[in-house]
């Protein structure tokens, strides 16, 4: 069975959209360390996955802790990373062979599930307190964000960024001031194409100002 996950690579936005398909353990390690997939969420539960491609490869605790601790020194400063990967290694570890593969498909799953379920609540709690500002000020709210904490840092919605998708969709006016964010430009780059496709008014603050 030909499985494989696929990422937005995000190195090549905003001027191009490509997917790309992740297939082994190297592909993932790949990807996360050149930065095709970025921001902590995203990155954990790519990790998540990479234990998965893993895993069809070989279903041994000895090859499958060593696949961990690859993972884990792709990014060391991903404290999501370290919990998805952590986290896969605790479960398995007294699993028989035949059946951790499946087992950690699963772990996977639930971990994206859940951080999408996080990131919306996020959002739900963000919106309330934009509702109450717009319900005082009657005029467009002014936003000022810093890198990226959209759905591209995610699985979806985002985390900084979710109130804003959110508010949008509830016809609250919004604009936001989007930084640079150097060396990488994220925000150029990634938040400011987000808020493009959401169609959210934005102005980008270039760091030279």
């Amino acid at each position: 069975k030909d499985d494989h996950v696929n990422i937005i690579d995000q190195t090549l936005l905003p001027h191009q959209l490509e997917i790309k398909s992740l297939k082994t353990l190297e592909d993932a390690v790949f990807a996360i360390k050149n930065m095709h997939v970025r921001g902590a969420p995203l990155i954990g539960v790519t990790a998540a996955y990479g234990m998965y491609l893993a895993s069809k490869n070989d279903v041994t605790y000895e090859y499958l802790l060593n696949a961990a601790e690859i993972l884990k020194k792709a990014r060391p400063t991903a404290i999501n990373l370290t919990w998805s990967v952590n986290k896969i290694i605790t479960t398995i570890r007294n699993i028989e062979n035949n059946k951790r593969s499946k087992l950690i498909l699963s772990l996977a799953n639930r971990i994206r599930e859940e951080d999408i379920l996080a990131c919306s609540k996020i959002g739900d709690n963000g919106l309330l307190l934009l509702e109450e500002i717009y319900n005082k000020k009657k005029s467009t709210i002014n936003i000022l964000t810093h890198c990226n904490a959209g759905w591209l840092a995610t699985v979806d919605w985002g985390t900084a960024l979710s109130p804003i998708f959110k508010a949008n969709r509830k016809n609250i006016p919004i604009h936001v001031w989007v930084d640079e964010t150097r060396p990488r430009n994220q925000g150029f780059n990634l938040t400011a194409w987000e808020l493009i496709n959401e169609g959210i008014p934005n102005s980008l603050i270039v760091d030279n100002v």
